[in-house]
């Protein structure tokens, strides 16, 4: 980031390459509509490159992208909750029942083990979701997860715990 801020743009693009991915399942997973997602992941990327000049190095690259799309994801959510589409689980019914032809038993139990955790994700409060994620998904301690939600370490730590134990309860049943 240091090098782009420089004005070298072959540094953006090794940027990019490198952390598209993280940041795009992030941000699908926390709002589950895909155009939401590819929106803020541009709104992202368009931050970045706004403040190049202004970057500091007072945490990883990672940290600092994640936290301005948490930022945005706030924001979002401050303006329209996400609204829950059925439209993709009646896609995935559809190919469930495609492919329950193939092998009923084990298609049936995989697609019903991943709309579990799909529904039990969208049920926890936006904070407790965005802690996960950033915990399961970018690997982040309890420190980085502070930092990108803008918290204090033992808040980060209580949110990640409720929505451990929610999810714990909600997929036993």
């Amino acid at each position: 980031m240091l090098a782009y801020a420089h004005g070298e743009t072959r540094a953006f693009e090794a940027l990019y390459a490198r952390h598209r991915g993280t940041l795009y399942r992030f941000l699908l997973r926390s709002v589950a509509r895909r155009d939401l997602a590819d929106e803020l992941f541009q709104d992202t990327w368009t931050r970045v490159i706004a403040a190049r000049t202004r970057y500091r190095v007072d945490a990883k690259f990672t940290t600092w992208l994640l936290q301005i799309a948490q930022h945005l994801l706030i924001d979002g959510y401050r303006r329209q909750r996400p609204e829950v589409n059925g439209e993709s689980a009646e896609l995935a019914l559809q190919f469930a029942a495609d492919a329950a032809e193939d092998r009923p038993d084990q298609v049936l139990t995989e697609f019903e083990q991943a709309r579990r955790l799909q529904q039990a994700l969208a049920e926890l409060p936006d904070d407790q979701r965005s802690a996960f994620l950033l915990r399961v998904e970018n690997g982040l301690d309890i420190e980085a997860i502070a930092e990108v939600t803008g918290v204090g370490r033992e808040t980060a730590k209580s949110r990640l715990r409720y929505a451990l134990e929610k999810l714990r309860l909600r997929l036993a049943l």
